[in-house]
C-alpha cells in the first residue's frame, strides 16, 4: 500500500494534498474517511460533485489490503481508474472489457497485494468463482457506488445489485460503505435494509448544488428554443436529454446541420458507436451529446457546463441526477427543462406499459411529483430539496422563479381551508380527494365516505380545481404539508402547519402563471473561475489535450478546467508555486509539471 494505516488528521490531509492535490476536505469527507479507516460501516448520501469517491479511495489507500469498489458501468470504472493512476495510485478494474491476458495480469496484481483499489461489477463480485478468490485475501473495504440501484424505489433499479446484500454476512469484519447522490427518504431506508447497514453511520451531506441554475420554460418551438440557448454557449460542453431514440436522432442531426460538434447516444446504437461517442465527449472531441437516459451514469466529466431536458423526465430523482452531471467542478452551470403537457401523457404511457402494477403505481406517483416541480411557483431549489427531505431556509436567487418572480397574494385563508380539510379527512387521502371535498364534489366516493358531512365540504367552491392544486402544491413545497410517496401520495400536516392553522401567522403564495416565464440571465452562484488570462488558459488547454491524446485518456484526467484557470490566474513559475495550485498532487507535479511550467514561462516572457 502507498501509506501505512492511520486515522489521525495529519496523514489524511497529507494524502489529500500529496496524491489528489487538494488543500482541504469538503464537508463530511474527513469524518467519513476516518470512520471507514477505523472499521465503521457507512451510508453516504452526497451530491454529484461533492467528493464521494475520495470517501472510499483514501481509506483504501490507508487500510491494509485492497479496496473492492462495486460500480455499475465499465466506462465509469475506466475513468476512475485512469484518474487514480494519473495520481500515482495502484488501481485496476476487472470486467468484461479486458482481454484474457489483461484479466490474468489484473488478478495476479490483486493476489500479489499490488493494488490499492479494484473496481468490479456487482454480478462479477458476487459470482462463486470471484468469491472463492476473495477467501484468505486481505480486503481493505467494500464500497458500493450508485447504491440507489439496489432499491426498487430507486430510479435506476438493477436486479443484479440485490445480491450485494450478502456481503455483510460473508465479510462481517470488512468495512462496507454505500454511496449515492440520489435517494429520497424511502429509498434510503430500502438501501440500508437491503445491504444490512442498519448499524452503519449515516452521512447525509445534502442535495444542494448551488452552482447550478435551474430554469423551466414552456415548450413551444423546442428546436428553436434549444438553438437560442446554445448560441451563447459556443465553446461549452453539454448534454441534451430526450425521451425517445427517434427524438435523439432528430435533435442531433439538427445540431450537426447547424455546424455544432454533436452526436446521438441511445441504446439502439451499436456498442462500438456508443463507446466512440462517449470517448469523444470525454476527450472534448465533440461538444454536445444528445441522449436518452441510457447515457450519463458513467460520465465523470467535470466540465459539463449545461444539461438540457428536451422532454420531461419521468421522476425527480432522474432529473436531479441528470442535471447533476453539470458543474461537477463547482463552477457555474445551467439546467434547462423544456416543459410541455404533452410530455406527461407520453411518460404516463411508457410507465403504464410496464408489467408490474405496483411498480407502475410508484412510478406514476413519482411522475406526478416531477410535474409538480415543473409547475412550481416557489423557488425551484427549495422544491427540489424538499422532495429529498431537505429544507432551504431562503429562496436561492439562482432559478427562473427567483429571477422572474410570479405575482403574490395573501393566501392565509385559502391555506387554512386546505390544511383543515387535510386534517378533517383524517390525513389519509391524496391531493385530488382533498380538492374534491373543498369544491363540494357530489361523487359517489365522497358520499360513501361521508365526507360531504365534513365542516370543510364545499368551503372552496369559489376556486377552480387548478387553483386549489397549485395552492396545495405550494403548501407541500414550503413544508406545511408532506406527501407520502410510499402510501398513495397521502397528504399529512407537518408541525409547521400548526401556527398557520391557529392564526398565529399569515402566508403569501404565488398566483398560478398562465405561461411559464422566459429565460433570464441569473446572477452567478457557486465557485467562480478566478480572473485569469484567457490566452494562457487556451494554451494550457492545448497542452493538456495533446498530453491526453498521447496517453489516450480524457483531458480532465490530466488536470481539470478549474486547475488550469487557477494556473492562468496565478502564473506559477516554479515547481513549488505550481504545487500550491488546487488539483496538482505530487505525482502529477512530477509527471506533467515541467511541461505546464514551460508554457506559462513562455507565455509570461512573450506578454511582458
Amino acid at each position: 500500500m502507498l501509506l501505512t494505516s492511520g486515522s489521525t488528521r495529519a496523514p489524511l490531509r497529507h494524502t489529500l494534498k500529496s496524491i489528489f492535490g487538494y488543500d482541504a476536505f469538503r464537508p463530511h469527507q474527513e469524518e467519513i474517511i476516518s470512520g471507514i479507516i477505523g472499521g465503521e460501516d457507512a451510508f453516504v448520501l452526497m451530491p454529484t460533485g461533492g467528493g464521494k469517491s475520495l470517501c472510499y479511495q483514501i481509506p483504501a489507500i490507508h487500510r491494509p489490503g485492497c479496496g473492492i469498489i462495486v460500480s455499475p458501468l465499465i466506462s465509469l470504472m475506466k475513468d476512475q481508474v485512469d484518474a487514480l493512476i494519473a495520481n500515482g495510485v495502484a488501481a485496476a478494474c476487472y470486467n468484461s472489457s479486458l482481454t484474457e491476458a489483461e484479466a490474468r495480469r489484473t488478478l495476479a496484481r490483486f493476489h500479489g497485494g499490488d493494488l490499492d483499489l479494484l473496481y468490479v461489477a456487482p454480478e462479477r463480485l458476487m459470482s462463486e468463482s470471484f468469491q472463492e478468490r476473495l477467501q484468505g485475501m486481505e480486503i481493505a473495504l467494500f464500497a458500493i457506488d450508485e447504491a440507489h440501484c439496489v432499491s426498487q424505489w430507486g430510479h435506476d433499479f438493477r436486479p443484479e445489485y440485490i445480491q450485494l446484500g450478502r456481503l455483510r454476512q460473508l465479510f462481517p469484519t470488512v468495512p462496507l460503505i454505500a454511496l449515492t447522490a440520489t435517494a429520497d427518504p424511502q429509498t434510503r431506508v430500502d438501501i440500508i435494509q437491503r445491504l444490512g447497514l442498519e448499524k452503519a453511520v449515516c452521512h447525509v451531506a445534502g442535495f444542494d448544488r448551488p452552482n447550478i441554475r435551474y430554469t423551466v420554460v414552456e415548450k413551444l418551438k423546442p428546436a428553436q428554443q434549444l438553438m437560442t440557448f446554445l448560441q451563447r454557449r459556443s465553446e461549452e460542453s453539454g448534454i441534451v436529454y430526450a425521451l425517445s431514440r427517434k427524438r435523439v436522432t432528430e435533435v442531433a442531426e439538427k445540431l450537426q446541420a447547424a455546424g455544432i460538434r454533436a452526436a446521438p447516444y441511445h441504446a439502439g446504437l451499436p456498442d462500438r458507436e456508443r463507446s466512440r461517442v462517449q470517448d469523444a465527449f470525454q476527450r472534448d472531441d465533440i461538444r454536445i451529446v444528445v441522449a436518452t437516459v441510457a447515457f450519463g451514469m458513467g460520465i465523470d466529466k467535470p466540465n459539463v457546463r449545461f444539461v438540457v431536458h428536451y422532454d420531461l423526465p419521468k421522476n425527480v430523482e432522474s432529473y436531479y441526477q441528470e442535471t447533476g452531471r453539470a458543474g461537477r467542478d463547482g463552477l457555474a452551470s445551467e439546467a434547462l427543462l423544456l416543459f410541455g403537457y404533452g410530455d406527461i401523457a407520453i411518460s404516463r404511457g411508457l410507465i403504464e406499459s410496464g408489467g408490474n402494477p405496483e411498480q407502475n403505481r410508484i412510478e406514476l406517483q413519482k411522475l406526478n411529483a416531477m410535474v409538480g416541480f415543473a409547475e412550481a411557483l416557489t423557488c425551484r431549489r427549495r422544491v427540489l430539496l424538499r422532495y429529498f427531505g431537505e429544507e432551504l431556509e431562503e429562496d436561492c436567487g439562482n432559478c427562473d422563479v427567483c429571477l422572474n418572480p410570479p405575482d403574490k397574494f395573501d393566501a392565509t385563508q385559502e391555506a387554512r381551508k386546505a390544511l383543515s380539510c387535510v386534517y378533517r379527512v383524517g390525513q389519509r387521502f391524496g391531493m385530488g380527494h382533498v380538492v374534491e371535498v373543498l369544491r363540494g364534489s357530489h361523487s359517489q366516493r365522497i358520499t360513501t365516505l361521508g365526507h360531504d358531512k365534513l365542516s370543510t365540504y364545499g368551503i372552496g367552491r369559489d376556486l377552480s380545481q387548478d387553483a386549489w392544486g397549485s395552492l396545495i402544491r405550494q403548501l407541500i413545497h414550503l413544508g406545511y404539508l408532506e406527501q407520502d410517496m410510499g402510501n398513495y401520495s397521502v397528504l399529512r400536516l407537518t408541525a409547521k402547519a400548526r401556527p398557520l392553522l391557529k392564526g398565529e401567522e399569515r402566508l403569501t403564495l404565488a398566483r398560478p402563471r398562465v405561461r411559464l416565464a422566459p429565460m433570464k440571465q441569473p446572477a452567478k452562484r457557486g465557485r467562480e473561475k478566478p480572473v485569469y488570462d484567457q490566452g494562457l488558459f487556451q494554451e494550457l488547454r492545448t497542452l493538456r489535450k495533446r498530453l491526453a491524446d498521447e496517453q489516450q485518456v480524457p483531458p480532465f484526467v490530466i488536470f481539470g478546467d478549474a486547475t488550469l484557470a487557477e494556473m492562468a490566474a496565478h502564473r506559477p513559475l516554479t515547481a513549488d508555486e505550481l504545487a500550491g495550485i488546487n488539483g496538482v498532487g505530487a505525482h502529477k507535479l512530477g509527471r506533467y509539471g515541467e511541461q505546464f511550467l514551460q508554457v506559462i514561462r513562455a507565455y509570461a516572457s512573450g506578454s511582458s
